[in-house]
């Protein structure tokens, strides 16, 4: 890798931590075509393309990250975490499910739980019906919160099974006001909240909490987009 590869994905990486990824995608490209091959960067480009979703780049990135020299153990897990949500976007839901169990049957770690979390209600919705896939997801983010009371994305994922799964909004809601507590900014958090505003009639706190989540970072793994959430904005502005 020549010294303006890495030069040149740096700066990218710095444009990309302040939320300009515009910049930072152009300049992480031209650092890729000059041959970067650092694992860190290549996966932080990885990351942005995941978050702009633009899938298939991200799983050929990834590869190239895994190749590269002096990648570490610890780098190939989040590695494989990444192509994990990269194949599940791709349509390959199955084969993205038996990375991410791999990976948690060698070690349990907070954002395995996270991941696998959120996907398993994704893959229960999708079965429509399953008992069985709802009751796994159910099992799970609960052993997920046990294993970390305090993770807001383990917790909202136990709220959004309640939620989604069950309909179960009473159990839901504790575990979104303890999420929000712990992290304030999440954008399903503030989301799912915002629909329990709107349900009692309180548009402003409602608003509140959209106009929080419109300012988050979306990804892949939020359950709000960006569109859904300025949707709900212009409609309880009256411009719906």
């Amino acid at each position: 890798m020549g010294f303006l590869a890495k030069l040149n994905a740096n700066k990218a990486y710095r444009l990309h931590v302040k939320g300009d990824l515009e910049d930072a995608k152009a300049i992480y490209e031209e650092a890729y075509a000059q041959g970067l091959n650092d694992a860190k960067l290549l996966s932080a480009y990885a990351v942005l393309l995941l978050r702009i979703g633009d899938y298939e780049r991200a799983v050929e990135v990834l590869r190239n990250a895994e190749k590269a020299p002096g990648v570490t153990a610890e780098q190939k897990n989040q590695l494989y975490q990444h192509y994990a949500l990269a194949i599940w976007k791709l349509g390959q839901q199955e084969r993205a499910l038996g990375w991410l169990w791999k990976l948690f049957r060698n070690r349990k770690t907070g954002s395995l739980y996270e991941i696998l979390g959120f996907l398993l209600v994704e893959k229960a919705v999708s079965a429509e019906g399953d008992s069985a896939a709802k009751d796994e997801a159910l099992a799970f983010n609960r052993e997920a919160v046990d294993y970390d009371e305090d993770d807001p994305v383990c917790l909202d994922n136990l709220a959004q099974t309640y939620y989604r799964l069950f309909d179960d909004k009473d159990s839901a809601r504790p575990y979104f006001e303890r999420a929000l507590a712990r992290k304030p900014g999440a954008i399903d958090t503030n989301y799912f909240l915002a629909q329990y505003d709107v349900e009692a009639g309180r548009a402003d706190a409602a608003i509140e909490k959209l106009l929080t989540a419109a300012q988050g970072r979306f990804s892949p793994l939020n359950y709000a987009t960006r569109e859904m959430v300025e949707a709900q904005l212009e409609q309880l502005n009256g411009k719906g």
